[in-house]
């Protein structure tokens, strides 16, 4: 007769079959770090909930029953379906994490919570890069990029997806020839010298800085500090609002330029599937912003 309300417990299975290994209370309660009173009295407790003898007790050792030799397998297996679904368990919970790497002037605030809310118990970080911080996908910092294209990372390595695309404008201090015109087009800029960020790569990176002996600066806002002071000019997407907090720059539509595309990065391969829960909330929220 079992224990009426109460299921079988996996630890008494597992003191059975370590019983059953060594043939004796004694190792068995030795290799378990457990007294052998105690081991005796767990094993006629599952002996009580499965209403049959499983092991014969003799002073020369331990042997299974009839029963005990039928259960033996069972349990074993039951044992390791047992261990493969905790593994199975922590391996989930290993893989609902993500650490998404964004640059410069984007802001991903709405992908972010569009996949905290589709998956509310994953572990989601965020990371800001500037344009030092160009190895951030590849040396694993992040799992995930939001970014402009083009990236200075060799295609076969990254799997890309475009989210949106943005015009270009040019940034100006009020006093530049060009400040008062309609627009500009990208003709008139092809000759300026230009120094792009290290983050990007290409004639038209997002983030450009033109004009003659600009000298090498990182920080962008010292770039725009050079634009303000008229050593240089620069081509940004019109989603960038930075320049719109100095009151000594205005901005002029670009005719003529590629957009400037937004795309989400991630390594080639990889197995976390919170990535591609990434790249589908990245897809259904984050828009262009309005002009």
């Amino acid at each position: 007769m079992n224990d009426l309300g109460q299921d079988l417990e996996l630890r008494l299975v597992r003191y059975f079959t370590v019983v059953a290994a060594h043939q004796h209370f004694g190792r068995a309660a030795a290799d378990l770090h457990v007294a052998q009173p105690a081991l005796s009295r767990q094993i006629q407790r599952l002996e009580k909930y499965l209403g049959v003898q499983l092991l014969d007790r003799a002073p020369q050792g331990t042997r299974l029953t009839p029963a005990g030799e039928r259960f033996l397998p069972r349990a074993q297996a039951l044992l390791q379906a047992a261990r493969q679904a905790e593994l199975v368990a922590r391996e989930q919970a290993e893989t609902e994490r993500i650490a998404i790497g964004y640059v410069e002037d984007l802001v991903i605030t709405a992908a972010v919570r569009e996949l905290r809310h589709r998956h509310p118990d994953a572990e989601i970080s965020t990371r800001h890069l500037s344009c030092r911080d160009v190895g951030a996908l590849s040396d694993k910092r992040v799992d995930a990029l939001i970014a402009r294209a083009p990236l200075p990372l060799a295609t076969d390595d990254v799997f890309t997806t475009p989210l949106y695309e943005e015009p270009r404008m040019l940034v100006v201090p009020r006093s530049h020839p060009l400040a008062d015109r309609a627009s500009v087009t990208a003709d008139e800029l092809a000759d300026e010298e230009a120094a792009p960020c290290a983050f990007e790569t290409g004639d038209w990176a997002s983030y450009r800085i033109l004009g003659a002996g600009v000298p090498p600066i990182e920080s962008y806002e010292d770039k725009l500090e050079l634009v303000a002071s008229g050593r240089a000019i620069a081509v940004l997407p019109v989603g960038d609002r930075r320049s719109s907090l100095r009151p000594h720059l205005v901005t002029v539509p670009i005719e003529g330029a590629p957009p400037s595309q937004v795309v989400l990065a991630s390594r080639k391969g990889d197995p976390n599937p919170m990535i591609r829960n990434l790249r589908q909330a990245a897809k259904a929220v984050l828009t262009a912003p309005a002009a």
